[in-house]
């Protein structure tokens, strides 16, 4: 795939670890946007992320804002390390169904061990208008890379 961005090899990391995920792969998330100490993801809507009454179900919504926290500090993490997630907080604004979430991931502070990061989540609907959804804190540490 071919894409417009000032950080590609940053990008080929992101993407490359992003379409190893089942669970990612499985809902539709798809990377929008990769830069140092943030990242954005979309997960549209379909009948694999709602919940009993037809909205995003807050799991998805925290899949979603988990794995944009994660992946911005991803991005500022050396070679040879990634990252999981220690703990976060999530507060769900609103709810929606239909059109898709947009995560934005951004890392707060990077250090040696442990990083944070704060996410936005927004709903974009069919025009185009977006709304706030989730807002999510992160704490993540630096693991060695796996094979």
């Amino acid at each position: 795939m071919s894409v417009n961005t000032p950080f590609p090899a940053l990008w080929q990391r992101i993407a490359g670890s992003l379409a190893r995920q089942g669970m990612s792969q499985l809902l539709g998330a798809r990377l929008l946007r990769a830069e140092p100490g943030c990242v954005e993801l979309v997960l549209p809507y379909s009948d694999k992320v709602t919940q009993q009454q037809g909205g995003f179900h807050g799991g998805a919504t925290g899949m979603l804002a988990d794995i944009a926290g994660g992946y911005a500090a991803l991005t500022l993490a050396p070679d040879g390390l990634e990252v999981t997630t220690v703990e976060y907080k999530i507060n769900f604004l609103a709810a929606f169904r239909e059109g898709e979430l947009r995560a934005t991931g951004t890392v707060v502070r990077a250090g040696k061990r442990v990083t944070v990061a704060a996410v936005e989540v927004l709903h974009v609907d069919a025009q185009g208008r977006s709304s706030p959804c989730a807002l999510m804190q992160q704490t993540l540490t630096t693991v060695p890379a796996s094979g």
